[in-house]
């Protein structure tokens, strides 16, 4: 009976998210969203994939694709670290760690942070930046993030994000929320899998501080200097519904492999669909993997989007009570540099 409610429960989500996924498309709107950093990609064996693993993505790294994947650790702790190499030279460094506690589930703390280096400060007075000053935004997030096993098929994790921006002298701070589901074995088929993941779900941001102070005189009074503060707009998060699609099997014992697929709605802008696989190849203690993704959005002008085809590859080695995994990424990126990510994982 129980597990006839739990899925119960996971088709519901499903049913839920689809429905959502409707009304959005029928109000479409493309715009400016807060927190963009919010979208940026973590972790080379998901971003190598084209970001399509929604339903297989799991441990610490999941905490970014799907939360509920958390809850599939694989050790009783994980530990990872990731650097990015975005575009405008923009360095994009994420950290995570997880633990699986029994009869409790696994919890897992992330933090991103996005390096711009110095950019020259410009001001009505100094348009052009002359006065030889510097500034570098800092923006972070950090996250919290549970999961659980319910059944050996279903898994169910939610993350809340704090998410801090600075821009010289004016700062914004919010929060957002996602929920994540996992389901595998589905219509009794092994190896098959679907996941759902509402992410971005949050208030809308506004920028405040001291740089929004200005000073000024009324044309033709006799009142001396004023002072107001510009009243900068809010903007809304970059909430999004992924559902994802999987299949994973053998051809040997020892070469394995998974073919994921993903449908992304966003908020704020042209749907995605999503495409990546794996190939594994175990010797004893060591696994090597080659991966391949890409992204489409058919609705967007061909400029629009300046992403292309994703590829990487994997080195996982176990040793007695602990394993490393070194993974890399690399993907085309149009009028800039192409992004490379590394990440490493270490579980024990």
């Amino acid at each position: 009976m129980n597990n006839r409610f739990l899925n119960y429960l996971a088709v519901a989500c499903l049913i839920l998210a689809l429905g959502i996924q409707t009304g959005e498309a029928q109000n479409k709107r493309i715009g400016t969203a807060a927190a963009s950093e919010l979208l940026v990609p973590i972790g080379a064996r998901d971003f190598a994939m084209g970001g399509a693993s929604i339903s297989t993505a799991k441990g610490v790294e999941a905490i970014h694709w799907n939360p509920a994947g958390l809850g599939r650790i694989g050790y009783s702790a994980e530990g990872m670290f990731s650097t990015m190499s975005y575009i405008g030279d923009i360095g994009v460094n994420y950290g995570a760690v997880g633990a699986h506690f029994s009869g409790i589930g696994s919890i897992g703390i992330s933090v991103k942070t996005l390096d711009f280096g110095d950019i020259k400060l410009t001001t009505h007075d100094d348009p052009e930046g002359k006065g030889g000053r510097l500034f570098s935004p800092t923006y972070a997030t950090i996250g919290f993030t549970y999961a659980r096993d319910l059944t050996d098929a279903i898994s169910v994790g939610t993350s809340v994000k704090v998410i801090s921006e600075q821009i010289d002298r004016v700062s914004a701070t919010g929060f957002a929320i996602d929920f994540g589901v996992q389901y595998t074995g589905l219509a009794g088929v092994r190896g098959l899998g679907v996941g759902v993941a509402v992410k971005n779900i949050g208030p809308q941001m506004k920028f405040d501080g001291p740089g929004l102070l200005r000073s000024g005189t009324a044309s033709g009074e006799r009142r001396p200097e004023q002072k107001y503060v510009i009243d900068a707009a809010s903007f809304e998060l970059p909430s999004l519904i992924e559902i994802g699609l999987s299949y994973g099997g053998a051809f040997e014992d020892n070469l394995k492999y998974s073919m994921n697929s993903s449908f992304t709605n966003n908020n704020l802008y042209y749907d995605e669909y999503r495409l990546g696989g794996e190939v594994g190849y175990t010797i004893e203690d060591l696994s090597l993997f080659g991966r391949a993704g890409m992204a489409m959005t058919p609705q967007a002008e061909e400029k629009e989007n300046i992403f292309g085809p994703t590829f990487g590859f994997g080195i996982h080695y176990t040793m007695t009570g602990m394993s490393v995994s070194l993974d890399f990424a690399y993907r085309q990126v149009e009028f800039f540099d192409a992004n490379q990510v590394i990440s490493v994982k270490i579980g024990f």
